[in-house]
């Protein structure tokens, strides 16, 4: 009788190792590559703001300094930030206060004006209804600085020249045809049957607006807001004309006391650059997480 032969003893061999792969099927050397990428773009973007920074922390021989000095070599001036506010001729603290109130204003005013009539044109047909959008878009072409002689004219007949509130008038108004046609973009886009839904279930028209509408227009919103906000925020032509005090002019306005005919303080420019930015940081800051959760509401009951 034949005796099988013992079959080969088969060992194990270990598969080779798979890169890691992260839920997107990206690897770790892709996702890496990847992420320097992004950090060099985004450092591209932050230089201008990083020289301002370094700057306003230089003396202005440094600053006007050939070859350029790229770190302060004389430490760093935290001083410039005092001389800054102790300035006479530019008292920024008031500065600050009223480009604030004109800009959060100028919003709040925006918002009050564009949110019904955007949601009406999204929702009703009516005579002229395209010729209105058509007029509101065309104002979008026209610039405070184009029309600075005839605001300052109507604002001496309405008694409202070097005010806060022309201002907060004025950039609401050219700031309006942006925030209404975007938001009508937002509301154009829900389905009618939500809002009949809600019809059905006893809602009025102001409920269905703010309890349905509103939730699921979210980011619309928050791009109006950004919008007007930073562009009252900036606004520099109609307040150099209108806003004669130095009290209630706004940051826009102020720099420019820092840039002489024959000399420029750099760093106090810079400085007065960087006070201004901050509060639109927070802004963007603080309207984020509302960005995302107005992409995550819905209307389910």
């Amino acid at each position: 009788m034949a005796i099988a032969a013992p079959a080969p003893i088969r060992t194990a061999v270990p598969a080779p190792a798979r890169p890691r792969r992260y839920a997107d099927n990206v690897s770790a050397r892709r996702m890496w590559g990847r992420t320097a990428a992004g950090a060099v773009i985004a450092l591209l973007f932050l230089a201008p703001y990083l020289v301002m920074l370094v700057g306003s922390l230089k003396t202005r021989p440094e600053i006007l300094s050939v070859p350029p000095e790229y770190l302060p070599q004389e430490g760093l001036q935290f001083g410039n930030y005092q001389s800054m506010w102790d300035t006479p001729e530019t008292p920024l603290g008031y500065n600050l206060v009223s480009t604030i109130i004109i800009a959060v204003f100028a919003t709040l005013l925006v918002l009050l004006v564009a949110t019904p009539a955007a949601y009406y044109t999204a929702r009703f047909r009516f005579p002229g209804r395209m010729v209105f959008l058509f007029l509101v878009i065309v104002t979008q072409m026209l610039q405070p600085a184009v029309l600075t002689a005839g605001l300052f004219r109507q604002m001496l007949w309405l008694d409202l020249n070097d005010t806060w509130l022309a201002m907060i008038l004025i950039n609401a108004a050219f700031n309006l045809s942006f925030a209404l046609w975007i938001m009508h973009s937002f509301f154009a886009a829900i389905p009618r049957e939500i809002d009949e839904a809600a019809q059905i279930d006893g809602a009025g028209r102001l409920k269905v607006l703010f309890r349905i509408n509103l939730p699921l227009v979210w980011p619309g919103i928050v791009t109006a807001v950004i919008f007007t906000f930073v562009s009252s925020w900036n606004e520099f032509a109609a307040s150099l004309v209108i806003m004669s005090t130095a009290e209630n002019q706004p940051l826009s306005v102020a720099l420019t006391k820092f840039i002489g005919q024959y000399a420029t303080s750099w760093q106090y420019v810079f400085g007065v650059s960087i006070v201004a930015i901050v509060p639109v940081i927070i802004l963007f800051a603080v309207i984020e997480k509302r960005l995302i959760g107005g992409l995550t509401a819905g209307a389910v009951k």
